[in-house]
This record gives C-alpha cells, sequence and structure tokens, in this order.
C-alpha cells in the first residue's frame, strides 16, 4: 500500500516539476502530498524515484521538444566551456543527466585559485555575473558552501560554483542518489551532441 502511495507521490512529483517549472525535490514532494492529501512522511518517495518518472513523463509526453531542448541546453553548455577552458569546466546537474526541464538551469563546476578570474573571464565574454554561493555535501557528511557565479545566457540560467583547483578530485555528493556527482568534460559533451539522432536536432 505505502509503495503504491509512494509511487503517485513520485509521478505527482514530477508532473510538478515539469508543468510549473519546480526544480527543488523537496518542494516537489511536499506540494505532491499537499495535493493528494498525504500525510504519511514515510510514503515520500526518494529523490531518485522522482527523477526515474521525470525520465518517463518526458520520454511519453513530450518526446520530440525534450529531445531538442536538451540538446539546445548541452551546445549553449559546451560554447560556455570554451569560454571558461582555463578552469577546466565540467558540466553536471540535469542538463548532463537528461532530465533538464524547461526552467532546469545549467550547473558548470570550474576550479580556480581565485573567483575572481572567473568573473573576469565571464564578463570578457559579454557576460553579468551575480555572485552567490552553493552549498554541497561531501563525503564523511562534510557540508561546504562553495561560492559561485549565477548569469543568463541565451534565456537559460547558468550556475557556476568555483571551486578550488583540488576540488578537481573529489565530486560533491548527488541530491539524486547521494554518490558523487557525475560530471563531463568538453570532449564528453561533444560527444554527447554528435551521437544524439539529427532529427530530434531539427524539429
Amino acid at each position: 500500500m505505502q509503495s503504491k502511495l509512494r509511487e503517485q507521490l513520485a509521478q505527482e512529483s514530477a508532473r510538478l516539476m515539469i508543468e510549473h517549472g519546480i526544480i527543488d525535490y523537496g518542494l516537489a514532494k511536499r506540494k505532491a502530498a499537499e495535493r493528494l492529501s498525504v500525510t504519511i512522511l514515510g510514503a515520500l518517495p526518494s529523490n531518485a524515484q522522482i527523477e526515474t518518472c521525470l525520465a518517463e513523463r518526458q520520454r511519453l509526453f513530450e518526446p520530440n521538444g525534450h529531445g531538442q531542448r536538451l540538446w539546445q541546453l548541452r551546445r549553449l553548455a559546451l560554447r560556455l566551456m570554451r569560454e571558461l577552458v582555463d578552469f577546466t569546466p565540467r558540466l553536471a546537474g540535469p542538463v548532463l543527466a537528461g532530465t533538464a526541464t524547461s526552467t532546469s538551469r545549467i550547473e558548470l563546476h570550474v576550479f580556480a585559485a581565485t573567483t575572481d578570474a572567473v568573473s573576469v573571464t565571464l564578463e570578457g565574454h559579454g557576460h553579468r555575473p551575480s555572485p552567490c554561493a552553493q552549498r554541497y555535501r561531501f563525503g564523511g557528511g562534510r557540508r561546504m558552501q562553495i561560492p559561485a557565479y549565477r548569469f543568463q545566457a541565451d534565456g537559460a540560467v547558468v550556475l557556476t560554483p568555483v571551486f578550488p583547483e583540488i576540488g578537481l578530485r573529489e565530486a560533491p555528493l548527488s541530491i539524486i542518489d547521494k554518490k558523487p556527482m557525475a560530471r563531463a568534460s568538453e570532449h564528453e559533451i561533444e560527444a554527447m551532441l554528435l551521437s544524439q539522432p539529427r532529427s530530434s536536432m531539427d524539429r
């Protein structure tokens, strides 16, 4: 009974994230529980369950539109990675995972001795970065607040956390499965774009 309820909540959470532009898994769960009048905390789905439902809904309800959006976001990410090449950029998050919605941000991890150098480079390419911070979890229960920049490029929101140079060796933990976050290099994104069917790009 509880597993069926958890599945219903995961499906509703995914629907809310796609249709209402919610990017926070916790908020999506709470809204889904409220809509379905669920008060049993143990019935809440995991982030991984919701991500699975996200992928299913995108495949079923917007197979062409989702593929095109994903290709465009990855192409934009690749362009930005080339601008930030001096900082060994890595793509992470839903754009890499393939579950990006219309409101998903592009998350680019960069590695530098100082944040100022990243800001200067972004401004040199015509961006207007705003300083912010992003909180991440690491192995051993460590939590760190990483300085970051947020800006817009071609209508997409871009988050660029600036990790220390040694940070390339240890990725923060994913909020989806609590494992080290997947990160992809410029060459890996190039390969993804080349492998995506051209028909989905041209629609």
